[in-house]
């Protein structure tokens, strides 16, 4: 079978895959909003709202969250003794009832959800019998990185009785859970707090959290909350009011996860947060975080011509904007705050798949990426020290601390060392794109100079253009101890260019020995010319792209008679399943810039329809997977997008564009709030 006949057959079976994962194929998908009308409780897969701080993911079940995740909230349990993040207490778990009767599936129809990516806002709306019509709408606030508010409104069909409960339940690992009830009065409010705490796994961390409600009462007073006391790991608070048939009664209720990870106070800290909030009120609550949104989306991808690729684009954007966030010094894991995926650990996942993503639209997010591996720059020091090697070595899974988190079952830990190099590519290219030299200095340079020096010591020299890196686990990661990685060489020889340009920026004194060691470090050839993967390798099936990264980000190769040969070469070494959608992706940016629109696009296809997931098309790592959402596999088709359709390019003086091409179906590519000055590009038909 051919190449093209695998490409077709793979088309077919994406068509199939689409209808699945969306229930339908629709030609007029919204930009904006994706609907779930009809909810299988047994084959669902919950979408995330986060703020960068907290993730909310969502669940089938009516007042119900699966979980709730904090960035940066780690201790050792479970899985390989390693750090793991924790679920924290599920702040937004409510109990209903109408006139005493309680929301079973029986008494509900009409099941729907959506989400609503402009705004960040999920809502769920159902029948109650015949009694009313109800719909609650959740936040994770932007502008308040802590705090989440859910908003319900009950229309009623008939006179009825509300009975609500605000529920605080603990997630089973955690420990010494107490559980408070407060009241502050004040002459024109009574604010109630429903707070918990409870320890991590090991007593490394308190997790905290905090719940209050507004309401929204024009005439009369507010109504009488109760607090109830259920069983150490689970209390809540309740009110009761009844209304008229036709009328609409709506309510809030607002709270706060934080943990000592991120405060050295978290218990009251929670409280305080939820006060503030509380008195903000309903209106300038959503007023703020829409606004922090619409900034947001001033760095937007537009598609004319494709209507479900526009919905799906604002998808991957809309993740990637929800995991992470400007002003601190966490970064996103493979599958961000959607979940405990990969143990909430940071791969080259962050530095070489989403970081170029958030670079190119949102510097100021970048930074804060920056600022973790900067901050874990003395642990990647000692890392290379106990390796006997010089310099800083970055591990291939970090946490908390930045020492090496990587089970040690996995390989990857001791041996995936081109971890190392994609910081340093990650570095470099903040300082192109921002030009701050000021950044670069205090930064950038340490780290670049460090990592340099890695390399250096980490290459075995067997005489000229042999100074080899032996016993590496590949970007390609089925390929394990093996030697001259394509990938892991060419990093490194750009690890050590980038940190002797960076010398020459700053007006410094570059190490000599960089230039010598990246001028003699060889990428492997086939005899007919073709780029090999490593020295013992023979064609086998590949998990993700290697060599082909070479083209781009790494600008190794940049002759297109090489780049053609390696893509049609590796191209037919992809499996049907098992492979992340990053490798596609690269497919799809290299054959963009090549002019080829019609393999860019069926490779864009390729890389994430059959791994969608119903109801919201969430992303999976592989075909048929099911751990979402994949924000590693979003970057990287993002970047398909945007520097391989729209070409886009990271250079020494910033983001320039170069020629590409389009799909067929698509009209125009309009990619605005690019870079520091917020430019916009544009690819016509």
């Amino acid at each position: 079978m051919n190449h093209q006949t695998i490409l077709q057959v793979r088309m077919i079976l994406m068509v199939v895959l689409f209808a699945s994962a969306s229930g339908k194929v629709s030609a007029q998908a919204d930009p904006w909003i994706i609907k779930a009308d009809k909810i299988d409780p047994s084959n669902y897969y919950g979408i995330t709202v986060a703020n960068g701080m907290i993730g909310i993911v969502s669940s089938p079940e009516p007042f119900k969250v699966k979980q709730v995740v904090l960035a940066g909230t780690y201790d050792l349990y479970g899985r390989g003794r390693v750090s793991n993040f924790l679920n924290s207490f599920n702040l937004l778990n409510m109990r209903l009832e109408l006139n005493g009767k309680a929301m079973d599936a029986s008494a509900i129809k009409n099941f729907r959800q959506d989400l609503d990516m402009q705004k960040a806002a999920f809502t769920s709306a159902f029948d109650f019998q015949d009694l009313a019509t109800v719909k609650y709408t959740y936040y994770a606030l932007r502008q308040l990185p802590f705090c989440v508010l859910m908003e319900v409104k009950v229309t009623a069909r008939k006179e009825l009785t509300i009975n609500a409960a605000s529920v605080m339940e603990a997630p089973d690992a955690l420990r010494d859970v107490q559980n408070y009830y407060n009241e502050i009065d004040r002459p024109h409010v009574n604010i109630g707090l429903l707070t918990s705490s409870a320890k991590s796994p090991t007593g490394k961390l308190q997790l905290c959290a905090s719940t209050s409600f507004i309401f929204n009462e024009l005439h009369g007073q507010e109504p009488r909350v109760i607090h109830e006391m259920w069983d150490s790991n689970m209390h809540l608070m309740k009110f009761s009011k009844t209304i008229k048939a036709g009328d609409t009664y709506s309510f809030c209720i607002v709270g706060t996860s934080i943990s000592s990870a991120h405060h050295e106070d978290p218990l009251n800290e929670a409280e305080r947060l939820t006060i503030f909030a509380k008195l903000e009120g309903r209106d300038r609550l959503i007023g703020f975080h829409e606004q922090a949104w619409a900034d947001l989306w001033k760095s937007d991808i537009q598609v004319e011509g494709d209507p479900q690729a526009q919905q799906d684009i604002h998808s991957m954007l809309y993740h990637l904007y929800s995991f992470a966030r400007e002003g601190n010094s966490f970064a996103p894991s493979p599958m961000g705050l959607s979940g405990l995926g990969y143990n909430g650990h940071v791969f080259w996942d962050m530095d070489l798949w989403m970081f170029p993503v958030y670079l190119v639209l949102h510097p100021e997010i970048a930074r804060s990426m920056m600022d973790y591996r900067f901050e874990r720059l003395e642990e990647a020091k000692r890392n290379a020290f106990s390796h006997g090697l010089k310099g800083a070595m970055y591990p291939w899974e970090s946490a908390g601390t930045g020492v090496e988190e990587t089970p040690v079952w996995a390989l990857s830990g001791p041996f995936e060392h081109h971890i190392t190099a994609c910081v340093a590519l990650a570095a470099w290219n903040y300082y192109c794109v921002t030009q701050d030299k000021d950044w670069l200095k205090e930064k950038g340079w340490p780290i670049l100079s460090a990592t340099a020096d890695f390399w250096a010591s980490r290459v075995e020299r067997n005489g000229q253009g042999k100074y080899e890196i032996k016993n590496v686990v590949a970007a390609d990661e089925w390929a394990e101890n093996i030697d001259n990685d394509a990938f892991t060489n060419a990093a490194a020889k750009a690890n050590l260019q980038y940190a002797t340009k960076a010398a020459q920026v700053l007006g410094l004194k570059a190490n000599a020995d960089w230039q010598e060691v990246a001028q003699n470090i060889p990428i492997l050839h086939f005899s007919d010319g073709t780029t090999k993967e490593h020295a013992s390798y023979k064609g086998e099936g590949i998990k993700q792209a290697d060599v082909n990264l070479l083209v781009y980000p790494l600008n190794e190769i940049s002759e297109q008679k090489q780049i053609k040969a390696d893509l049609e070469y590796y191209s037919k070494r992809i499996p049907d399943a098992g492979t992340p959608a990053m490798t596609q992706a690269i497919f799809t940016l290299l054959y963009a810039r090549l002019g080829d629109g019609v393999k860019a696009y069926q490779w864009f296809k390729d890389a994430y329809v059959p791994n969608l997931n119903p109801p919201f098309r969430v992303i999976a790592e592989t075909k048929g997977g099911t751990n979402p959402y994949f924000a590693t596999g979003a970057g990287g088709i993002l970047q398909g997008i945007m520097m391989g359709f729209g070409g886009l390019d990271i250079t020494s003086e910033g983001i320039v564009q170069i020629k590409s091409v389009l799909p067929e179906k698509w009209k125009k590519l309009t990619i605005t709030g690019v870079g520091v000055d917020g430019k916009t590009f544009v690819v016509n038909k």
